[in-house]
């Protein structure tokens, strides 16, 4: 691995790019830790890796055997399994809803609590998304409801 360093005083912020003659384990692993250090996760969209900052994700959620992130901008394939982002998005306004959902509670517009047993949730966009029985009371307490 080549390893090249340029300084450029007239960039807003550090910019890291790969280059690699193929997409190989060690160019994942590559990837893997510098998202990781900064903080954006990856999202897949048509194969190109797209950097998702975790504030720009209304919501993770399991779909045929996968895990998406639905964006404003789209919906991308995650690498990682639930468990795994809910871990790294500890502390921040990320709460699981289900057994197969991630929320960001910062994208969340409206609640309806008038449903018996459950909560509604209306994400940015219109989207939207219930809260199972098993997580209202785990949810109430972190709204302070």
């Amino acid at each position: 691995m080549n390893v090249e360093l340029r300084i450029d005083p007239s960039l807003p912020e550090v910019t890291v790019t790969v280059r690699a003659p193929a997409r190989t384990e060690e160019v994942e692993a590559l990837l893997a830790r510098l998202t990781a250090e900064s903080g954006v996760l990856l999202g897949f969209r048509d194969g190109a890796a797209v950097p998702l900052p975790p504030e720009s994700i209304l919501r993770f959620y399991g779909e045929e055997k996968e895990v998406r992130a639905q964006t404003a901008d789209g919906v991308y394939t995650m690498r990682q399994r639930l468990y795994e982002l809910e871990e790294r998005l500890a502390g921040r306004r990320f709460v699981r809803i289900s057994h197969s959902e991630i929320v960001n509670l910062g994208q969340v517009t409206a609640l309806d609590l008038g449903l018996t047993g459950t909560i509604r949730m209306t994400l940015r966009g219109g989207a939207v998304t219930y809260v199972s029985r098993r997580y209202v009371k785990k949810i109430k307490e972190v709204l302070g409801l």
